[in-house]
């Protein structure tokens, strides 16, 4: 299975909503709250982002097998883990 990675607010309807997809689909993914983390972290998130995605920085960002995915898009999801529509 791929490995995946939600960066998210733990505020957020776009990240709640992102992480419903990948629960009520059985995925397992590891989320870690932007918000709830220490500076150093939250500094360490921000360059692994930035690294992923040319320089921006949006939440939710879903990392899929090294590929971010800035926003909620269920469509870039299903096709980066080959799930059937």
């Amino acid at each position: 299975m791929a490995d995946i990675k939600v960066y998210a607010l733990s505020y957020c309807p776009w990240c709640k909503k992102t992480r419903r997809f990948f629960d009520e689909r059985h995925i397992a993914v590891e989320v870690v709250e932007y918000d709830l983390a220490d500076k150093p972290e939250q500094d360490r998130i921000v360059a692994e982002i930035k690294a992923l995605s040319g320089g921006d920085v949006t939440f939710p960002c879903t990392i899929i097998d090294g590929t971010a995915v800035l926003g909620h898009h269920p469509d870039r999801y299903i096709a980066l883990l080959g799930l059937p529509e």
